[in-house]
């Protein structure tokens, strides 16, 4: 295989899907920007127009009280841990005010697997908020989360699923997918359960009609055939949700894992050390390999949390069309490292108006929703240096 033919066949209107064996090549050998101009190529074939969305919401973190202990994870602690806690249900009421005070659309709530809560807690929260806040998208849990209900309240993973929907539940976010090699797992979070049990989950909530997206982190050590068994497990997935008629993953979100803060990161000290994390290009080839990768997710999204605005609006470049969302808090990333934990609208608009296209608001399911310009003078100033 020549990486040029795979790059024009990429081209073409309506290309063949690429294999996992070009995509690996792809990513040893394809010069960066060639990657990128064909991404863009394809993400202009696929999401057509000049528009970039962003979403309005806020991640709450309900709990921090998890027995899973991941090695790349500083937020979690013990549940008999002095520093775990739970919030009640007016602490997460209120957050969900704050959100609604400036036009947002959807809660990301997430936290650990907590052997204290039973199902009724969770059945209760979701009642609550969906009563008290109806116009926000209560987009709950993780696969590994599910998992940990359906084991304390001795039901099946897919009873819970339909009794939190019931509850008001929108949708299920794609934390805890980290690696799906079960190679990497193993070594990183033996507790977490094997990539056939996330993708299963997966799948019972989407014939449930919940929304779910796809996520992947990398810089485990891992190499970059097992970056493409990521990325193929999840297209697989999706070929059989669509083939089902289900919706399947409306996006993929990929980031760099966090080091500074945490046990895993300690490998990467003293003389022993591993080449662990990713670099800012490894991370923009990631994205322009997954735009090309996926012919069945329509959206890919850009993540600033863990990159930065300046790496994130480069990832609009690289075949990105969504720019992520403004999150008001986050605590389990920014446990690890990372230091800007939250964005404004208006800085989101900037990088998506810096990149060459035109700001749209959404909401979960990337419905465009009316987006009014915040800085009109965005446009007339420089944009930063690359």
């Amino acid at each position: 295989m020549v990486i040029s033919d795979i790059l024009r066949a990429q081209m073409a209107v309506e290309p063949s899907r690429i294999t996992v064996e070009e995509a690996i090549l792809l990513y040893e050998e394809a010069d960066l920007s060639d990657l990128m101009h064909v991404a863009s190529s394809r993400r202009s074939s696929i999401v057509p127009g000049n528009e970039v969305t962003y979403l309005v919401d806020r991640n709450i973190n309900y709990t921090n009280a998890c027995t899973i202990n991941c090695q790349f994870c500083s937020f979690y602690r013990p549940p008999d841990h002095t520093e775990a806690y739970t919030q009640t249900f007016q602490e997460i009421s209120a957050r969900v005010t704050e959100l609604e005070e400036i036009g947002g659309s959807r809660i990301l709530m997430q936290g650990g697997v907590n052997p204290d809560l039973e199902l009724s807690w969770y059945t209760e929260m979701l009642s609550n908020l969906h009563q008290s806040h109806p116009n926000i998208h209560l987009d709950c849990f993780s696969p590994i989360e599910i998992e940990g209900i359906a084991e304390v309240c001795e039901l099946s993973t897919k009873e819970v699923l339909t009794k939190l929907r019931d509850s008001g539940m929108h949708g299920l976010p794609g934390g805890g997918a980290e690696m799906l090699v079960d190679d990497v797992r193993l070594d990183i979070s033996p507790k977490k359960g094997s990539s056939s049990n996330w993708i299963r989950v997966m799948r019972e909530a989407q014939e449930l009609g919940l929304i779910t997206s796809a996520t992947n982190v990398i810089g485990f050590g891992e190499d970059y055939s097992d970056r493409v068994k990521h990325m193929d497990l999840i297209r697989n997935a999706q070929d059989d949700a669509i083939a089902s008629g289900n919706v399947g993953f409306t996006s993929f979100i990929s980031w760099p894992v966090q080091l500074e803060n945490n046990a895993f990161g300690s490998r990467n000290r003293g003389t022993n050390k591993t080449k662990l994390g990713a670099t800012s290009s490894e991370y923009l080839r990631h994205v322009a390999i997954s735009r090309i990768f996926f012919d069945n997710i329509i959206h890919i999204q850009a993540s600033w949390p863990t990159m930065g605005m300046e790496i994130a609006q480069l990832a609009l470049a690289a075949g990105a069309d969504d720019a992520g969302s403004t999150m008001m808090e986050e605590n389990v990333v920014s446990a690890s490292g990372t230091s800007k934990t939250m964005a404004s609208e208006k800085e989101l608009q900037r990088i998506i108006l810096r990149s060459g296209y035109q700001p749209r608001k959404r909401d979960s399911e990337y419905n465009l929703l009316e987006t009014e310009l915040i800085d009109e003078g965005i446009l007339q100033s420089p944009p930063p240096v690359q």
